[in-house]
């Protein structure tokens, strides 16, 4: 929807995702959205360096999420949430789900309910 603006496709996947999850990392999104992670790291290291997302080191993954500092936050987050509206309902459903970002830890035991 807003790839004119943002210069393709995966940047506005990019920042949706982490507006609708509060943070990700860089496999994470790639898989979400089925995607290359080599193209989702590219944008993720531009928007970063513009100062809209901010990263932060957990073990060995580096978690993203939106810089709360970005001076037009509130404007870009109101423009996000408007684009949503011309979202396909499955898209917006699956982006909407509360499901865990972070990875788990190799031999970490599921606890179901």
């Amino acid at each position: 929807m807003l790839e004119v603006l943002f210069g393709g496709k995966t940047k506005e996947s990019v920042l949706q995702y982490l507006l609708a999850k509060d943070e990700g990392y860089i496999r994470g999104i790639a898989s979400f959205y089925e995607t290359s992670s080599t193209v989702v790291k590219q944008q993720i290291d531009k928007l970063e360096q513009g100062g809209v997302i901010v990263g932060k080191d957990i073990g060995n993954i580096r978690m993203y999420r939106l810089n709360p500092r970005y001076p037009f936050l509130k404007e870009l987050i109101s423009l996000l949430e408007r684009a949503r509206e011309a979202y396909e309902p499955d898209l917006l459903k699956k982006l909407l789900e509360n499901e865990r970002v972070r990875p788990r830890r190799k031999g970490k035991p599921v606890w179901k309910k």
